[in-house]
């Protein structure tokens, strides 16, 4: 049911789909879905969660299987598949930040823990001087790649899409 709903609120947005919606989403009834949530914005929260979970779990096992050099085959899977597939099935990070920032400090807190797991598990796999250095570097990566995508979503044109992409390979690369 939580993927479900993570689901539902990447294609429509928080305000764009009920309780209704995302019990459909589920194949449940709605009533089924209370029994399950008390609320939509528990439901939104705990969607958001997972997702986040599920991009720190990438990240990991992207590192795990590349070793040192995973950065790169993360960027092009992020530039590529998350660029372009159903916006269900979008990264959270990229599809939900938009949602939380208009959100109440509950969800925002719960993005902010579920995003400085993500933050640390990017910081393991890079190298820098130091801790501080490797953090930022994770920030300025995240930012580029989340902003990239969003924006090459938005533009509703492939050949622009593609010119934010490689744009972003190569700022990440940098």
């Amino acid at each position: 049911m939580i993927t479900a709903a993570g689901r539902g609120f990447r294609r429509k947005g928080f305000a764009g789909i009920g309780v209704d919606g995302l019990a459909r989403e589920a194949q449940v009834t709605s009533g089924a879905f209370y029994s399950h949530f008390p609320s939509k914005d528990a439901a939104f929260r705990e969607a958001l969660k997972v997702g986040m979970e599920d991009l720190r779990a990438g990240i990991e096992a992207t590192q795990s299987q590349y070793g040192t050099e995973w950065l790169k085959p993360f960027v092009d899977f992020y530039l590529s598949e998350k660029r372009t597939c159903d916006l269900g099935f979008s990264c959270a990070m990229q599809s939900l930040s938009p949602e939380v920032s208009r959100s109440d400090p509950e969800t925002q807190a719960v993005f902010r823990d579920s995003m400085k797991k993500v933050i640390d598990q990017v910081t393991k796999g890079l190298t820098g001087a130091n801790v501080e250095d490797r953090e930022a570097k994770a920030w300025r990566i995240l930012s580029i790649l989340a902003g990239s995508v969003t924006l090459a979503r938005a533009v509703g044109d492939a050949h622009m899409a593609d010119i934010i992409s490689r744009s972003a390979r190569v700022a990440a690369d940098q």
